[in-house]
């Protein structure tokens, strides 16, 4: 007896049936079984969608890999958060240790028994770790090439970089993108799509959104939704590797001058501020001049958000944010608008209603 796949149960095959034709019929039901593998009720798959969209959507404005993808692959990989690996270590993307990490480490047997994985204190960590290893491997470049939106092309791109071994991997993550509509996601990092009502619903990891970040870590403000504002630590630390403070309304910038032993004109120098002033809203100022290029690759407009706002947030300079977006200082883009922080955009993003009215359009 053996099982037929042809017949869906456990029967004597014929003995008519060449044998080549049994080995096909094997073969073809194991790798359908690659998918198998990873099938969770619809139920728990949209519960793992719910809680990990947001930081998803969050992650492909900071770093630009797609949030279809990532949503895809973490479905995939964890079978929607039910996985021994994901329950014991908080990996969502099955990365191995490698040579470079070193961070805790947790035994798992995968492709074969025993072997080493990164181990994260929380969802949020193995998220940005994923993009973070994507983005910084040479193996996976030609990736960030392709448009975002082609989720069909990044997930056989991913399979021919090496990330998976299952030859069915690119169709895996293809089917789960098309069958809970997660190209969606993809659309309003890119501001081309509103926010779903259930977005922040369900993220088990909001209270991080509050955490005070050590000012020994490089704050990278891109991390943050279309809706959501950044949250910063007290005392000096580090955006796109330049050094700044977060100051209070009221805040004399005299007094930031002289806590830093920084000439004033220098202050006023590196935020593109014309004159001392006290602050009248919050605001990072810088310490040193601002990057030509953004950390990230683009920027999306909040509601209310200026083009000094985008620039101090991204320490970005000025002039440059202008260069590349085909504006004006004065200009005011739409909320929903995509900036470009490190290229040339192929055209000047939307203006908001005021602007077009000011302009007679």
């Amino acid at each position: 007896m053996i099982y037929n796949p042809e017949f869906q149960s456990f029967k004597r095959i014929p003995s008519s049936y060449p044998m080549q034709t049994i080995r096909f019929k094997l073969l073809t039901f194991l790798l359908a079984g690659g998918m198998a593998a990873t099938a969770q009720s619809p139920e728990v798959i949209s519960n793992y969608i719910a809680t990990y969209q947001s930081i998803a959507i969050s992650e492909m404005q900071r770093t630009g890999v797609p949030a279809a993808i990532k949503l895809a692959q973490g479905i995939h990989e964890t079978t929607a958060g039910t996985s021994e690996l994901v329950k014991k270590s908080n990996n969502h993307f099955g990365i191995k240790c490698k040579s470079d990490w070193t961070g805790e480490k947790v035994s798992h047997t995968d492709d074969a028994p025993h072997e080493c994985f990164r181990k994260y204190d929380d969802p949020l960590q193995s998220y940005r770790d994923h993009s973070d290893f994507l983005k910084s491997s040479s193996r996976y470049s030609s990736l960030f090439k392709l448009d975002p939106l082609d989720y069909e092309a990044w997930a056989y791109g991913l399979k021919k970089a090496g990330y998976a071994t299952n030859p069915k991997y690119p169709q895996i993550i293809i089917k789960l993108i098309e069958t809970y509509q997660l190209q969606d996601y993809t659309l309003i990092a890119l501001g081309k799509m509103p926010p779903k009502e259930e977005q922040l619903a369900k993220n088990v990891i909001e209270e991080n959104k509050n955490d005070v970040v050590s000012a020994a870590v490089d704050v990278v403000p891109g991390e943050i939704s279309v809706e959501q504002k950044p949250h910063y630590p007290s005392g000096e630390f580090k955006i796109h590797d330049t050094r700044v403070v977060f100051a209070k309304s009221g805040t004399s910038l005299l007094s930031i001058a002289q806590q830093f032993d920084i000439p004033l004109a220098r202050i006023l120098d590196f935020n593109e501020m014309s004159e001392s002033e006290t602050l009248l809203k919050d605001e990072l100022i810088y310490l040193q001049r601002k990057r030509k290029t953004g950390n990230n690759e683009f920027h999306v407009v909040r509601q209310g958000e200026t083009l000094r706002d985008i620039a101090q947030e991204e320490a970005i300079r000025m002039e440059s944010l202008l260069e590349y977006n085909h504006l004006q200082s004065y200009m005011q883009p739409a909320a929903g608008e995509q900036l470009y922080l490190k290229s040339k955009a192929p055209a000047m993003p939307r203006l908001a209603k005021s602007e077009l009215a000011a302009a007679g359009r």
